[in-house]
């Protein structure tokens, strides 16, 4: 049995000094013991049994001392230098800051079409570097780039009540659907951390089976707007839209809702109270897309809905054709341990291409909108629809704070009474797009006191 590496080294740290001892004959029984116990050279051995302990000085007073325990390490040069970090940042900033398990096979794919567009111009060894690079060294590269971005959350759904019975519950496990069409549903508030008034929300729909999303803002959780966000994000969907889940808030556990589903043939399901892993697909996206690229602002006027629905237009060409996402492939308890494995990463798009489910006409048209695309142009202009949108939620904040100065200065004692007009709340009722279906008013069977 050989020993270890730690056995061999205390070993040949008890033999060198009855080695340098020992007359000739002794040394070489000494030696050959060692050989046969650490499978060691023999030359090696005797290097080792020679120079462990020696001194050697190196100065006046300064000795080193020869320690067979000790590792060396060996001088290694580095492979990826600047001329690969600078283009790597770039392709990172212009693929939304993405880990390195998805940033590399989307290198890889957009990294030719950008060199053909003469977006980027690498030089040959560089370009040979950057599509053979491993996911664990780019991530490496890009640790202290990736210090720099924090965001913290907040939340504010109220529980719908009404057809909960109704409605059946749909587990995670529930829905393993290789199918597109089945899709999970949320809304995010853009409140800015004051629920009062109203404030602009996000309709955030993902389908399951292939990772494509569709985000739609709205003037508030009134249903009737989630409602018409729905229908439109039904319609830019490449694939008909089969099953839908949502959480059990109000805006969607509604009569309108539920009738129009019915209607449609479309599965309507339910997630359990306060379980948001059961919709995690679309809460692993309400933060990737919807946070990271909006914020926590407040956003409460016309101006910021338009801004908002302009960037979703632009957001829904980026994540869908150009970066990929990772899919759980199977997850395994092992007692207290669970290894979770997931799938190579790819565009939804790819995935839409891959489904034997999807019409070849839906395909060929994405195929064209894609060949369309510029990653590079299409950044651009998120990012300057990202620049105007803080720039009016920046004034709107300021117009805010000003209107509370000038209302605490005419009250008597100084006591804030700001009407919504004076601190820049939108003022007068939504109105009700043409179509939504109404419910008939019940018929009244009494007075109540």
């Amino acid at each position: 049995m050989r020993l270890s590496m730690e056995e061999r080294r205390a070993v040949v740290k008890g033999s060198s000094p009855a080695y340098k001892r020992s007359g000739k004959g002794e040394k070489g029984e000494i030696l050959k013991r060692l050989v046969e116990a650490t499978g060691y050279n023999r030359r090696y051995a005797a290097m080792l049994l020679r120079n462990h302990g020696r001194k050697v000085e190196v100065g006046r007073g300064k000795f080193l001392v020869g320690d067979v325990r000790a590792k060396a390490r060996r001088a290694r040069s580095a492979t990826y230098g600047p001329e690969v970090l600078d283009p790597l940042k770039q392709l990172w900033q212009v693929l939304d800051f993405i880990s390195g398990k998805r940033l590399v096979p989307a290198i890889r794919e957009v990294l030719p079409v950008l060199e053909g567009r003469g977006d980027i111009s690498l030089a040959p060894a560089v370009r040979e570097k950057l599509l053979r690079i491993s996911p664990a060294t780019a991530d490496r590269l890009l640790k202290k780039e990736k210090r720099r971005y924090a965001l913290k959350r907040l939340g504010l759904t109220k529980p719908g009540t009404l057809l909960k019975r109704q409605i059946p519950i749909r587990t995670f496990s529930d829905w393993d659907e290789a199918k597109p069409g089945f899709a999970e549903v949320d809304l995010v508030c853009h409140e800015g951390g004051d629920p009062s008034g109203d404030f602009c929300c996000t309709m955030d729909l993902v389908d399951v089976a292939t990772g494509w999303s569709e985000q739609v803002a709205v003037r508030n959780k009134a249903e009737v707007w989630v409602f018409e966000a729905i229908q439109e994000a039904r319609q830019r969907l490449p694939f008909p839209l089969l099953g839908l889940d949502s959480d059990n808030g109000s805006e969607f556990i509604n009569h309108h809702l539920k009738k129009y589903c019915d209607k449609e043939e479309i599965t309507f399901t339910r997630s359990r109270p306060y379980r948001k892993n059961d919709t995690c697909h679309v809460e692993q996206k309400n933060w990737s897309i919807v946070r990271r690229f909006v914020g926590y602002s407040r956003y409460d006027t016309e101006k910021h809905l338009e801004l908002l629905n302009t960037l979703y237009q632009l957001l829904r060409l980026y994540t869908n054709f150009f970066l990929p996402t990772m899919k759980l492939k199977e997850k395994v308890r092992d007692g207290a341990k669970v290894t979770r494995r997931y799938g190579a990463p790819v565009t939804p798009y790819r995935r839409v291409l891959a489904s034997p489910e999807v019409a070849e006409e839906a395909k060929e048209a994405l195929r064209q909108i894609h060949t369309s695309l510029s990653l590079v142009q299409l950044h651009r202009e998120i990012l300057e629809i990202q620049a105007e949108l803080m720039r009016e939620a920046d004034k709107r904040a300021a117009r805010k704070k000003r209107g509370r100065r000038a209302v605490e200065s005419a009250a008597p004692g100084g006591k804030a009474t700001a009407s919504k007009e004076a601190i820049g709340f939108p003022t007068g009722a939504w109105k009700t797009p043409s179509g939504f279906p109404t419910l008939p008013t019940a018929p009244t069977t009494g007075t109540r006191t």
